[in-house]
């Protein structure tokens, strides 16, 4: 059983926000899935289901982006999922706009939510995926920069990431994550 985890924050007001990407990639794999996320438990809307052949919990913790932890610890306690039955999707303004960057462990880099993630699993080795939304404009605080929505010219760009980020999952599940490293951390290079 596969838990994935896309982080952002709960109410209408931070949806479709860069920080809430994470969100917005677990509707997308619910959708091409045909997974309803329709169970509030865990401090998580959840889905269950089925992606090719593998069981999954879909979940977007509810709980705001610096208590996630919270919520991923009693999803892996509650289905006795272990460190590598756990995918972590999340926002990176270290990278450009539709760039994904998967690794299988790594330090939270200042994200709030993997910081409060790695504290509840006691371990900074678990899958994740970090979705580029850019860095912030000079002069921008960070804060109203990832609360804010992407422009229409990076609508059609994060659509497709999004895409991508369903496929990587599978690929995760499937044949490991060296594999999704090697096929989609160079499917869109970062600019020169």
């Amino acid at each position: 059983m596969y838990i994935i985890v896309g982080l952002g924050n709960p109410t209408r007001e931070y949806a479709a926000t860069r920080h809430n990407i994470g969100f917005d990639a677990i509707t997308r794999i619910a959708d091409e899935n045909h997974i309803s996320l329709d169970t509030k438990k865990h401090k998580a809307l959840c889905g269950k289901g089925t992606i090719n052949g593998h069981k999954v919990i879909l979940a977007q913790p509810q709980t705001y982006m610096n208590l996630s932890g919270e919520s991923v610890r009693q999803l892996m306690d509650f289905y006795k999922a272990s460190n590598e039955e756990v995918i972590i999707i999340y926002d990176d303004i270290s990278l450009d706009v539709g760039c994904l960057r998967i690794r299988p462990k790594g330090s939270a880099g200042g994200h709030n939510g993997i910081k409060s993630i790695i504290q509840h699993m006691g371990t900074q080795e678990f899958s994740r995926i970090r979705i580029g939304v850019g860095d912030k404009p000079k002069g921008w605080d960070l804060a109203d920069y990832v609360l804010g929505r992407f422009p229409a010219e990076e609508q059609m760009t994060i659509r497709e990431t999004l895409g991508e980020v369903s496929k990587a999952c599978e690929v995760i599940m499937s044949e490991g994550i060296e594999a999704a490293m090697n096929q989609f951390n160079q499917s869109k290079k970062s600019k020169e």
